[in-house]
């Protein structure tokens, strides 16, 4: 009888807090977990920014002329050059921005056929170009434009104001520097990588003059319809 004591009690006990645990379950209480909120993804943000570029440049006019005579010179060669510049804009983080960039451009040997005994002329450009700009940006990868970052495209367009300065060199050589004023305009298109605070982007530009004139020379001269293609590096820094 003494031998099944034990066991009955110990069986007796295990049942009695069973039924106590059921009755009055332990909670657990884990702090680090319960406070815990996921971040969460705003999405693209408005935000200013700064940009400076550097490019390298071609250049073509439709053709030169003599603006007291109307005579006409052909273009026979292309010129080359570089460019950097500055800007300001704003970014509305739905894909559009917005921004004003000045331009300083170097252009040298578009030359033009001039029949007068004294050789070819080339010119010597010297160009500030400001312009208002707006383009679209457009995620390249699955998920589009995200505030992750990653590459994107862009297109834009531009338009302003050319500030010119030129001179051209015949057998002779160079002759005197003239200036004017002259509408622009631009479009652009190309590819970059958001890097989050650092933007960088690599694209073409097509700049156009409407006329590039020169009073001092002899003779006189106005280039009409210049287009400037650009190979264009910018890095933007946002705000």
């Amino acid at each position: 009888m003494n031998k099944l004591v034990a066991p009955i009690a110990f069986a007796t006990a295990a049942i009695f807090s069973t039924a106590a645990f059921a009755a009055d379950p332990v909670t657990f209480d884990y702090p680090v977990f319960k406070d815990y909120v996921p971040p969460v993804d705003e999405g693209l943000m408005g935000s200013f920014y700064l940009r400076g570029s550097a490019a390298g440049n071609y250049a073509w006019g439709r053709e030169a002329r003599h603006p007291e005579t109307g005579e006409i010179f052909e273009i026979t060669e292309g010129g080359w050059g570089y460019s950097a510049g500055i800007g300001a804009g704003y970014e509305t983080g739905t894909g559009l921005r917005f921004d004003a960039t000045v331009d300083y451009l170097l252009n040298n040997d578009m030359t033009a056929d001039v029949p007068d005994g004294l050789g070819d002329r080339s010119l010597e450009l010297r160009s500030t170009i400001a312009l208002a700009n707006v383009y679209y940006d457009f995620g390249l990868g699955g998920d589009g434009l995200t505030a992750a970052g990653g590459t994107f495209g862009y297109v834009g367009a531009g338009a302003g104001v050319a500030f010119n300065e030129s001179r051209v060199t015949d057998n002779v050589g160079p002759g005197e520097w003239g200036s004017n004023t002259s509408f622009a305009a631009a479009g652009m298109a190309g590819v970059g990588y958001d890097f989050g605070a650092v933007v960088a982007d690599l694209g073409y530009r097509a700049l156009y003059i409407n006329s590039i004139e020169n009073d001092n020379s002899t003779p006189p001269y106005a280039i009409d319809d210049t287009l400037i293609h650009e190979i264009r590096a910018t890095v933007r820094y946002r705000f």
